[in-house]
């Protein structure tokens, strides 16, 4: 179901009480523009909405996106958890950050839709994968230049970095922290994978690049809101 959801055209249908309002979601992701999400709404029944649960991994193995079924504890499964998980957590320090009416907020969102494209990478290993496969699921490197242009630009806002710091000011900058540390370890996940060959090296490099970011705007989101950050002392 993870590797259903890790590609680049979600079909999403809920039935939702009271009413039984349907509303059916699509959003179409790329590396290149923002996730584009429309809604549609009927009050008629639909016998044809898709169950949210399948089955087909209660055995312990799941499906990548090229219909090869893989244990769910491959290393493929647990990058794309990592990811699933990154993105989660930038999703509540956004909401932290609309809350203060921070600037980069769109930032935020088009990271959110990378990582979406970045797992349809992941679960496409180029082992097992056709041409139409692969060309449904590049990943290009223009997104880490822009995390690259983004970091450079609140850099040049902020104060030198003196000290080791520890996360901390304020509730933005603390969750956008809790994010960058997931974010290394959704890197570290993805490693082996490109190493051998079966995920594309670009993926690597912006999960790379996108904890240096979210290091950095945890720090302007302080900044701008006036608060401490809590400086490392040796015990």
């Amino acid at each position: 179901m993870l590797t259903e959801l890790a590609a680049s055209l979600i079909n999403m249908n809920a039935l939702v009480k009271p009413g039984q309002i349907r509303v059916g979601i699509s959003v179409f992701m790329t590396a290149h523009q923002r996730c584009r999400v429309y809604r549609s709404y009927s009050s008629k029944d639909d016998s044809k909405i898709p169950k949210i649960y399948t089955k087909t991994g209660d055995k312990g193995f799941s499906s990548t996106f090229t219909g090869e079924r893989r244990p769910k504890e491959s290393q493929i499964f647990e990058a794309l958890g990592n990811t699933d998980e990154l993105s989660s957590a930038i999703g509540l320090a956004r909401e932290y950050c609309f809350e203060k009416g921070h600037t980069f907020i769109d930032q935020l969102d088009k990271i959110q839709c990378i990582l979406q494209d970045a797992g349809s990478n992941i679960a496409t290993p180029q082992s097992s994968a056709r041409n139409s496969h692969i060309i449904r699921t590049q990943f290009t490197n223009s997104s880490t230049k822009d995390l690259e242009n983004w970091i450079d630009q609140f850099t040049e806002e902020l104060p030198p970095l003196a000290n080791f710091i520890l996360p901390s000011g304020g509730k933005c900058s603390a969750a956008l922290h809790l994010a960058r540390s997931i974010c290394r370890r959704a890197e570290r996940s993805v490693a082996p994978i490109v190493r051998s060959g079966e995920a594309d090296p670009d993926v690597g490099k912006f999960l790379n690049r996108l904890s240096d970011y979210l290091f950095t705007v945890a720090r302007y989101a302080a900044m701008k809101e006036g608060k401490e950050e809590k400086v490392y002392k040796r015990s």
